[in-house]
């Protein structure tokens, strides 16, 4: 395959709320998508507009300067306190007013907006009405669900209708629409008439793939004699019901494991205090850059996952799972509906129960092999850079024929 020709540079736009060195599978994916777009056209001119790193409190380091990159990076401040719904909501605000401004007079012949949340992908869809240009959606969740689940009620119908609005116009008008899990596609199809959905999942990036070439011949817990040692890395939110299993599991299982929680996030308090009603020593440490999170693997037995008993996780596929199977190391995952379908069909070598379930936690982690498996094939298959590379291609077609802007 060679490189896209044109006779002028085009111009694509990308909007990311996340962006490195924030810490979050959208800002990695962003990130990736913008180096496989540039491998694919080296000449394409490439403006990515995102936010000043802000992903948690205890982790804000400071943006480096990206003169560097072949890409150029516009980032958004944000007001000082951004934490909470109504934090979250002004920081929002903020980001689109500064979008607003920096996308005003510009022309672009692609706007593609990766979201999570919808409003993202809303804007991404203003801003390529705006400019009269294509627009490329990728849909990292599905937020209308979401919604339904953390805020139930009769209270919030109005909130969730205009939200059902919002969702329609970005879906119905945009080019093409990648979803990130295949559990999304029942969702959209029953609700809208396009059936042309990509399908690029998340994927490992290099520096995890890389693992998988190195593994090693045993677990920590069977060379030192420990007790194994479980850890989970990622954030503490309500997405992760953390503090719903995770200090439960710890009484339950007693002296026959140690955890450590690397991360930080809204629900960060409720796991603390949950630890603190059960009298369990579970340790909990800061977010840190991910080439450092290869230390924290590498102590690991078991790594951990769990996604909240809501209907709207059934449909997901945690990006957490891509690099801890190319560690090698034994995975307890508490998840239902697809992810769980995902990795009893694709991944060796985990444990899976039902997500705020304890007795079943506990039966799944006393029936795990301790011991390292082989997963190349899944890594091989599941590698960042060959899903990227695909994806760039599928966002490039959607450019204009030269001549025809």
């Amino acid at each position: 395959m060679t490189a896209v020709s044109v006779e002028s540079p085009r111009r694509v736009l990308l909007l990311t709320y996340y962006f490195p060195p924030d810490l979050s599978a959208g800002s990695f994916r962003a990130e990736a998508l913008a180096n496989a777009l540039l491998v694919a056209d080296p000449s394409l001119k490439l403006d990515i507009v995102t936010t000043e790193p802000n992903r948690y409190q205890r982790h804000c380091p400071s943006a480096t300067p990206e003169d560097a990159t072949p890409y150029r990076v516009a980032r958004i401040p944000l007001p000082a306190k951004r934490h909470g719904l109504f934090g979250q909501i002004r920081s929002f605000l903020a980001f689109a007013n500064g979008v607003r401004k920096q996308t005003t007079g510009s022309q672009y012949d692609l706007v593609i907006a990766t979201s999570s949340r919808l409003m993202t992908a809303v804007l991404g869809t203003w801003v390529g009405a705006r400019a009269g240009s294509p627009v490329y959606l990728d849909i990292r969740d599905i937020f209308l669900e979401t919604l339904d689940d953390v805020f139930p009620g009769p209270l919030l119908w109005p909130v969730r209708r205009l939200f059902s609005v919002m969702e329609r116009w970005p879906l119905n008008r945009a080019h093409r629409v990648n979803l990130v899990s295949e559990g999304f596609l029942p969702y959209f199809r029953k609700r809208y008439t396009r059936r042309d959905y990509a399908l690029f999942t998340n994927g490992i990036d290099d520096q995890f793939v890389a693992l998988a070439d190195q593994l090693p011949s045993a677990l920590p817990c069977e060379r030192s004699g420990q007790l194994p040692h479980v850890v989970y890395a990622g954030n503490i939110g309500d997405g992760q019901g953390l503090e719903k299993i995770l200090p439960a599991l710890a009484a339950t299982l007693g002296g026959r494991a140690r955890i450590t929680v690397v991360g930080d996030g809204g629900a960060r308090g409720r796991l603390l205090a949950e630890c603190k009603r059960y009298s369990i020593d579970i340790t909990v440490l800061d977010p840190i850059p991910r080439n450092e999170l290869l230390t924290v693997y590498d102590s690991a037995d078991v790594l951990f996952l769990h996604l909240n008993d809501y209907p709207a996780f059934e449909r997901v596929l945690p990006s957490k799972l891509f690099e801890y199977a190319a560690t090698g190391k034994p995975i307890l995952a508490g998840v239902s509906g697809y992810a769980r379908a995902f990795i009893e069909r694709e991944l060796p070598g985990a444990g899976v129960f039902s997500p705020c379930n304890v007795a079943e936690a506990e039966a799944a982690f006393m029936e795990l092999s301790l011991e390292v498996t082989d997963r190349s094939a899944f890594v091989a298959r599941f590698s960042r850079h060959g899903i990227m590379a695909r994806m760039a291609w599928d966002v490039l077609s959607c450019l204009p024929e030269p001549g025809n802007d």
